[in-house]
């Protein structure tokens, strides 16, 4: 492991994490003249929304958004990025701390076209966290087709083996690096902000709703893949047992949310998730059926209450007031039942469809894992900011549920904050 010192200019930011917020604070700080040092752990940004199929308000896919963002960090010299990289440390009080970073091989270099022929030597293939096991990719792989940097990256279960010398034999450009290691870097910065985003809460600890036990049991964020034209199905929704067309699909609301036994609080975006993902089935399956299990929709804003407004219009999906008790399987269809009962009339609903989607809660990254400084957090793992101490701030999800919008307008006011911490050290 090598170490470096890198003696930023005065008045820099730490921004960790390259999600949408992350992008977000680091654009607006630069953009008004600080240098920004953004770390991020994956080898790509764009965080959840680079995993979405499509986004509110405009339903835009992801490539709307992060396009620009991105093209704006390229084009601003103030932007430094850090990919496949986490702090290890941080010391320090506002307007002087020092960051140790580590960042791991990527074992690809700068000369990477993105031509493909690593990937196409590569015999091994591994599951794709991008894809939440959806599928296999090669063990060297682009993660997206517009990943920033836009470069390949080298799993580290082909280094050293027959797989990472054929992916080095087939570059052209000898840009992959078989022998690079992972390094530290300390930083000197006046204010961090902490973009480190939201995870979808494990569903296989929800044990009535069949999650891991039953293969057409899937998450929101696992539909959302599914319809993405990038996905393991390349848009195509279909049941995972089968690649049957589904006639049928139920959304179980609040999975895991609102619930004492999981998470207590509401994650502010699965009722306008699923709501969104049914537009995704009506359009692929005009006779398709739909039924949404919820506790309460909750439509936060003008332009999401038209929407439910719009859905609820549609003669082929259903609303059902109830919360699900449990599910079965059959197995010889590999149909899936649900049961509730219905708030409103009291009547015991058993409900057969080909396919279930768990709208799962949005659980911030540092509920499984605390970060490495000093700060406070809600019993949910939230970041509290401390705006009296100043320095350290949370973005986005990792203060609180959050939709695109919200964390976009969120992140800008944190680089605000940002910018007040060096400007008043």
């Amino acid at each position: 492991m090598t170490e470096e010192k890198v003696t930023p200019a005065s008045g820099s930011i730490l921004v960790v994490g390259g999600g949408i917020s992350g992008l977000t604070t680091a654009i607006e700080a630069a953009e008004v003249g600080y240098e920004v040092f953004l770390v991020e752990k994956n080898p790509y940004l764009g965080g959840r929304v680079a995993q979405l199929n499509q986004y509110f308000p405009k339903l835009c896919p992801p490539t709307c958004g992060l396009e620009i963002n991105f093209r704006r960090i390229k084009d601003n010299p103030r932007i430094h990025v850090f990919t496949l990289a986490e702090v290890e440390e941080v010391d320090g009080t506002a307007g002087n701390y020092d960051v140790t970073i580590k960042i791991s091989p990527r074992y690809v270099n700068e000369n990477c076209t993105c031509c493909g022929d690593c990937a196409e030597a590569c015999q091994a293939e591994i599951d794709s966290e991008y894809d939440f096991g959806m599928r296999k990719v090669k063990g060297a792989y682009l993660p997206f087709e517009m990943a920033f940097p836009a470069r390949y990256v080298m799993a580290p279960q082909i280094i050293g083996s027959d797989d990472g010398q054929r992916c080095k034999d087939a570059c052209k450009y000898d840009a992959v690096d078989l022998d690079m290691e992972s390094k530290t870097l300390n930083l000197n910065v006046g204010a961090v902000v902490w973009a480190t985003g939201w995870q979808p809460y494990d569903a296989t600890k929800i044990d009535n709703l069949g999650f891991g036990q039953y293969p057409n049991i899937i998450t929101n964020m696992m539909m959302e893949r599914l319809a993405a034209p990038n996905g393991p199905t390349q848009g195509k929704i279909i049941r995972p047992s089968d690649d049957k067309q589904p006639e049928s699909i139920a959304f179980v609301q609040c999975a895991g949310s609102r619930d004492e036994n999981y998470l207590p609080y509401c994650s502010y975006i699965c009722c306008m998730a699923s709501l969104k993902q049914a537009t995704y089935v009506r359009e692929r399956y005009p006779q398709a059926k739909i039924y949404v299990f919820y506790i309460d929709i909750r439509t936060p804003g003008y332009r999401y209450e038209r929407f439910y407004e719009k859905i609820k219009e549609d003669e082929n999906v259903f609303l059902i007031k109830g919360k699900v008790a449990e599910v079965s399987e059959d197995p010889g269809t590999k149909n899936i039942t649900v049961v509730a009962e219905n708030a409103v009339t009291g009547e015991k609903i058993h409900q057969t469809v080909d396919m279930v989607v768990l709208a799962t809660g949005m659980q911030p990254t540092t509920a499984t894992a605390k970060l490495p400084a000093d700060l406070n957090y809600s019993d949910e793992g939230f970041i509290i900011n401390d705006f009296d101490t100043g320095g350290m701030f949370a973005a986005g999800c990792a203060n609180k549920p959050a939709d695109v919008v919200s964390s976009n307008q969120n992140a800008t006011g944190m680089a605000l904050k940002a910018i007040q911490a060096l400007v008043n050290r």
